[in-house]
């Protein structure tokens, strides 16, 4: 059964910065590229970033600069680093992997920027 866990979350000041994890399982995690999401109180979820199975990044326009994308085969697990954090980037972050042509969500991890 394929599953994602993300982690990481919490509650930060404007200016700090957290380190998401996306725990993998349940699939061939060398093979497949993982993709972080995050979705706003009363906004559709909008991609953050991509990260291939050999490790090649893309980042959403208004991602890049503060965001930094990475992954372990090893841990079967991709990371979200957030720097430089703002109160708009309140939202819960959900990484995800498309497996034989289906997509699966890990279940999201609130993050909180106070200013």
């Amino acid at each position: 059964e394929v599953q994602l866990q993300a982690s990481g979350g919490g509650l930060v000041q404007a200016g700090g910065s957290l380190r998401l994890s996306c725990a993998a399982s349940g699939f061939t995690f060398d093979d497949y590229a993982i993709a972080w999401f995050r979705q706003a109180p009363g906004k559709e979820r909008e991609l953050i970033a991509t990260i291939t199975s050999g490790g090649s990044t893309n980042y959403a326009n208004s991602m890049k600069g503060r965001f930094i994308i990475s992954r372990d085969n090893a841990e079967n697990t991709v990371y979200l680093q957030m720097n430089s954090l703002k109160p708009e980037d309140t939202a819960v972050y959900y990484c995800k992997a498309v497996v034989r042509y289906r997509a699966y969500w890990g279940q999201g991890t609130q993050v909180t920027v106070s200013s």
